[in-house]
């Protein structure tokens, strides 16, 4: 649920909902909250998912530790975020119900459209969650909005939960967003045909360097003439999309890396 304060009106609505915000799935869903609607606060990110293909627009740096564990999950099978709680009328009645006072504009007098930060398809069926932080928790006025938010999705039969910082491996999401960064080859310039010949000859070689993954770094890049560094993004890349075993809730060692350490803090 947003915080921030912008300019909302019945004009404002129905323009979002003709830019089908808070509609679509995959790749073509549109969040009800975009970044740019806000100043930026240091807080926000773009984020590029594997799962959906689309930029995802994440509000603080919580939704975004836990959106690179939901990107990463096998169990995950899309993600939207900023996902609005529509049905005006019927979340209304739910705040009245409960003897909760729903938020209006104070200018306009307009019903604020509410939102989960993250409404999720699973293999389990679809799921919704409240990122939020333990201090929110001691705030009579977020629990009012989250208890509305709740009634709301338990009329609609779908699983909601909170989650803070305390349910977030801050070890693992750091690690996968490491790994991220190379999720895309084609953004260091390595055409499709090199790509396929790096990965196979890493493959390859990679069970007869396992005490010394550094050698197989820079032998990768004096074979295929890369540059610095490069053998690393090959080595993230096939972690990033499980090609090799990797446990990313242990911090990673390393020392492993050896000579590339230089580029590993790059």
């Amino acid at each position: 649920m947003a915080k921030h304060r912008r300019k909302w009106n019945e004009v404002v609505f129905q323009r979002y909902l003709q830019e089908k915000r808070g509609q679509g799935v995959g790749e073509r869903y549109t969040p009800w909250i975009l970044v740019q609607d806000f100043p930026s606060n240091g807080m926000v990110s773009r984020i590029q998912g594997a799962k959906t293909g689309r930029t995802h627009h994440l509000l603080s740096n919580h939704e975004m530790n836990l959106f690179f564990l939901l990107d990463w999950s096998d169990e995950v099978l899309d993600i939207r975020e900023q996902y609005p709680l529509l049905d005006l009328q019927q979340v209304i009645e739910i705040a009245e119900m409960a003897q909760i006072r729903y938020p209006y504009d104070p200018v306009s007098g307009f019903p604020y459209v509410m939102t989960s930060d993250f409404y999720i398809e699973t293999t389990r069926g679809p799921m919704v969650i409240a990122v939020k932080t333990t201090a929110d928790l001691d705030n009579p006025r977020v629990r009012e909005k989250l208890e509305i938010e709740r009634r709301y999705w338990s009329k609609k039969n779908v699983r909601w939960r909170i989650i803070t910082e305390r349910e977030i491996n801050q070890t693992k999401a750091r690690n996968i967003e490491w790994l991220a960064q190379a999720k895309d080859l084609g953004l260091f310039g390595l055409s499709s045909e090199l790509q396929k010949a790096c990965m196979a000859f890493f493959m390859r070689n990679y069970s007869f360097h396992s005490d010394s993954l550094w050698e197989l770094l820079l032998d990768i890049e004096m074979r295929f003439e890369l540059s610095d560094g490069m053998g690393l993004n090959i080595y993230k890349h096939l972690v990033y999309w499980k090609r090799i075993e990797f446990d990313a809730a242990k911090p990673i060692d390393f020392s492993v890396f050896r000579s590339n350490l230089s580029s590993l803090t790059a």
